[in-house]
């Protein structure tokens, strides 16, 4: 049934290129945290190349992913895709990611790939070590009808000083009390 790839090929980047919603999953090293599953929308992932992809993230009501990166000796991260239409298939992306916050030269480098959204907080990048693809049979047909834009308005209506103090509040460090790159950063007073 199930595949796997060192690498993406063609096929994986135009299956991954015709979806609409992806799933993020990490866990803190401890056996008593919290794993996290986070689905994403919007036209926010990227393929930087055949081992490595990226996801503008945008700001939530938690910082999870990214704390779970930054833990010392941590960096585990899987991105899932699945076929809500036509053929089935579920594609996972295993690997390594880090957190690249605006203002440092990755940042700069990464971000004309993107449409930066209102309400990006930082990117995902990670180094894919393997891609595995099943079946997917068992997943149901859903039909896309649009994406919601609820939290670009509602970013924008918060304005730069109003999404600090959100980041502030929210996302600076996991429901298990590790720091987050963010958190970090804002700590210092460099947002």
């Amino acid at each position: 049934m199930g595949k796997s790839f060192e690498a993406l090929l063609p096929d994986h980047e135009q299956f991954i290129a015709k979806q609409h919603i992806f799933f993020v999953g990490s866990a803190p090293l401890s056996g008593e945290g919290h794993v996290n599953l986070s689905p994403k929308g919007h036209d926010v992932f990227r393929i930087l190349s055949k081992n490595e992809v990226a996801y503008l993230d945008l700001t939530g009501s938690g910082n999870e992913t990214s704390a779970h990166l930054e833990e010392s000796g941590n960096g585990r991260i899987t991105v899932m895709f699945m076929a809500l239409e036509g053929p089935p298939m579920i594609l996972r992306l295993y690997g390594e990611g880090r957190v690249v916050l605006p203002g440092t030269q990755e940042w700069e480098a990464i971000a004309p790939r993107f449409t930066l959204l209102p309400g990006a907080r930082q990117m995902i990048v990670v180094d894919v070590h393997e891609v595995k693809t099943s079946c997917g049979y068992s997943v149901p047909f859903y039909n896309y009808e649009g994406e919601r834009t609820t939290l670009q308005k509602w970013a924008v209506q918060k304005g730069e000083q109003g999404l600090t103090d959100y980041w502030q509040e929210k996302n600076m460090v996991s429901m298990d009390g590790l720091p987050t790159p963010l958190g970090q950063k804002l700590s210092t007073g460099t947002v």
